[in-house]
């Protein structure tokens, strides 16, 4: 098929804790595929907790601006370079590297082929991979253990309060209102916790007083003292980021240092960042969508929705604020 000669994409052209000062619309010309790659007509893009450290150049691969915002897209492949034989125009591809723009172009090494490129789909991404992999390779997951998931009703979070439950263990949940506690019920959360009407540490302490065997710590501040605290022996804690830190950057502390918290309990500290496990990328993605084609996971997305490149703004600010029950998207269709 016939490719536009230009598409738009949300760029982070400064770098600054405020949104909106950083980033712009920019119209840029589409370029065919090199050999080896792709290009990917974008349907829905995933927003991350990760976008703001994006804008603000703090994340963790170093991003000096100008920086194309976003990081997950699914899409409809639209033109194929030489030497590609694994996709043809048509296919729908998940690729890491797509973003807020309307076309994006990838080795088709790195794209990963997927039935339908959908809201859903695209959930199964950076929360969904992320997920998956963290609670098996990181947190060495087994059953018959107590997980501690921060801001559950997420898009991460929800995905790691099914998988805990599918592999038979008690997950707990923190989240920030009452219809985030309805919604980890309905998900099969054991003992969601709203830190705006319970303490999170007095509710772990009370009814959990032997500790959790696994954190899963996105939060950052408060919430990642009291999971800390709350770490059985042998417990580990799974760290993959710091959201509410991100706007204004690491909160400096003067406390006791972890070691000394772990090393009586023999527990464990782990960070978690996905790229470092992407070559597991194929294999969790296909169990992911076997699960959700058996029924036994549900791939959450809020329902406001958010339509063309410079409502991606809108997207991340509405995640950050807090609003959203699962993985917030973006469509391009």
């Amino acid at each position: 098929m016939s490719l536009p000669k230009t598409y738009q994409k949300l760029v982070a052209v400064r770098s600054s804790n405020v949104l909106r000062d950083a980033v712009e619309v920019q119209e840029v010309p589409l370029l065919p595929p090199n050999e080896g790659e792709i290009v990917v007509k974008t349907a829905y893009s995933g927003v991350n907790a990760a976008d703001y450290l994006m804008a603000a150049g703090r994340y963790l691969a170093p991003t000096p601006p100008p920086y194309d915002m976003g990081s997950e897209s699914v899409g409809i492949v639209v033109a194929v370079g030489e030497g590609v034989s694994q996709f043809k125009e048509g296919d729908a591809i998940f690729g890491m590297g797509g973003g807020y723009r309307e076309y994006f172009t990838i080795s088709a090494n790195r794209a990963i082929g997927v039935p339908s490129a959908s809201k859903e789909v695209v959930t199964l991404g950076v929360s969904g991979l992320t997920a998956s992999i963290a609670l098996e390779k990181t947190g060495e997951m087994t059953h018959g253990e107590t997980v501690l998931v921060t801001a559950a009703a997420g898009g991460t979070g929800s995905f790691v309060v099914q998988l805990a439950k599918i592999a038979g263990n008690h997950v707990i949940g923190t989240c920030g209102s009452d219809d985030k506690v309805a919604f980890l019920q309905s998900i099969g959360c054991d003992r969601p916790i709203n830190y705006k009407q319970e303490r999170i540490s007095a509710v772990l302490k009370q009814e959990y007083p032997k500790g959790v065997d696994i954190v899963f710590e996105s939060v950052g501040g408060d919430q990642y003292d009291v999971a800390l605290n709350a770490l059985a022996v042998r417990g580990r804690m799974i760290v993959i980021g710091a959201m509410s830190e991100y706007e204004s950057g690491p909160q400096p502390v003067t406390r006791v240092r972890d070691s000394y918290k772990v090393l009586n309990k023999s527990a464990s500290i782990r960070g978690f960042w996905l790229m470092h496990y992407f070559k597991f990328a194929q294999e969790h993605t296909a169990k992911l969508l076997d699960l959700m084609a058996q029924g036994k996971l549900i791939a959450s997305v809020d329902p406001h929705e958010f339509k063309g490149v410079s409502s991606a703004i809108e997207a991340i600010e509405f995640m950050y604020r807090g609003e959203n029950v699962g993985k917030v998207v973006v469509g391009f269709e």
